[in-house]
């Protein structure tokens, strides 16, 4: 639970503890989905190993009915004994679930169109075909020995009614989980917490959120189907995925706690080294502002800030950078004030008086504005000894 005094605390659903939401991260099955991206045996390894030791509980590892590749991968990962319960991708295909057979994995989704546009325009089939092919398929998915995930491919587009069918039918057949994706990143929290809450009321399935990121609300609308009774949800480390991307693990775990007090049982402090990992296997660097991760997040310049933060971190910063790994960094630049340059000074060794920081803001914002970034330590030295020599008697000025 967040402490007492956190500025974004927030009292669990109507009063009652909150739940705990499990986390199936999917940066191995639709991280790499990512155009471009392709991970190595060995890359896919060590996030998997990552991902377990910061205790995510599922881990959606691959497709099967790619090839023997694939089913290899698969099974080094699952040869590595996790902590984590391994989770398959599939078609709503009788080939692609026999795919899964002898692969030492936990679950199985097995993910079928349910949206009108998606079943007249792609694959010319009507609702009955969908309702009678969970109906089929999924006690064959059941005995392989996996656990069964109805997975609703554009279920954000899709008419509620008959997504309430979908759900009725995979809870007949067998199943123990509806994924809801909203495959195009089309919707917002308020449709999302309306149609989990339909959902929640009319079957005892756990409901799985499956975001993308293509309106930037991905994690907001994860977040929203958690408050109307989604059990688990979809993550990607980075928001790593298809175009914009899925929901950020990293957001998605702190903002739980932050927001809501709901536990997932994820060490965010273990994240950093994760971010950096997946970033160098996909090739997709993190952006400087990306929040939870950025290399910029923590970072202060502005003088009302720094002199807060400096008085009490958590004038201007809303939760510890510790509880993510990261520390607060204060650096110095066009709208630093004497504070912030006497704060960054005292870092390096030197002590400077009121005085000589406010001669030296000149001198440091005309360095911002011509470099485009904060002076690195020889360079504030630089400035220093600079200011120095201009305020000796008999300097050249």
């Amino acid at each position: 639970m967040p402490s007492a005094d956190c500025p974004f605390n927030r009292l669990p659903l109507s009063g009652q503890a909150a739940p705990r939401i499990i986390i199936d991260d999917t940066t191995l099955r639709d991280g790499e989905q990512s155009a471009g991206v392709a991970f190595t045996l060995d890359e896919k390894l060590d996030i998997a190993r990552r991902l377990d030791a910061m205790g995510v509980p599922e881990l959606e590892v691959g497709i099967p009915a790619m090839g023997e590749h694939e089913c290899d991968s698969i099974r080094a990962v699952s040869a590595l004994g996790l902590n984590a319960r391994l989770v398959l991708w599939s078609r709503m295909r009788l080939g692609d679930i026999e795919a899964c057979r002898n692969l030492k994995a936990d679950l199985i989704d097995i993910s079928i169109s349910v949206s009108d546009i998606h079943l007249t325009r792609k694959l010319h089939k009507d609702r009955a075909w969908v309702l009678r092919s969970i109906r089929e398929l999924t006690p064959r998915a059941l005995d392989l020995g996996l656990d069964v995930i109805v997975g609703c491919e554009d279920a954000s587009r899709a008419d509620l009614d008959f997504l309430l069918k979908v759900a009725e039918t995979a809870e007949l057949a067998g199943a123990r989980r509806l994924r809801f994706a909203d495959t195009l990143g089309v919707m917002e929290p308020f449709g999302v917490h309306e149609a989990i809450a339909s959902l929640r009321s009319v079957c005892d399935l756990e409901i799985e959120m499956h975001a993308h990121d293509d309106l930037g609300l991905a994690t907001a609308n994860t977040l929203a189907a958690c408050r109307a009774g989604a059990t688990h949800v979809n993550t990607t480390v980075n928001g790593l995925g298809e175009r914009a991307g899925n929901a950020p693990l990293e957001e998605v775990a702190l903002g739980l706690s932050k927001l809501y007090g709901m536990s997932t049982g994820v060490d965010l402090s273990l994240f950093p080294a994760l971010s950096d990992a997946v970033a160098m296997a996909s090739g997709r660097p993190v952006a400087w502002q990306k929040s939870v991760v950025g290399a910029g997040v923590f970072t202060h310049e502005a003088g009302i800030h720094v002199d807060g933060l400096l008085k009490d971190p958590s004038t201007y910063q809303s939760f510890d950078p510790g509880e993510v790994g990261r520390s607060l960094s204060l650096v110095v630049g066009k709208h630093s004030g004497a504070h912030g340059i006497i704060a960054a000074f005292a870092g390096i060794g030197v002590a400077l008086t009121t005085a000589q920081a406010r001669a030296l803001l000149p001198d440091i914002r005309a360095f911002a504005e011509r470099t485009k970034r904060a002076p690195a330590v020889h360079e504030l030295v630089g400035l220093y000894r600079h200011l120095l020599g201009s305020t000796m008697p008999g300097a050249v000025h």
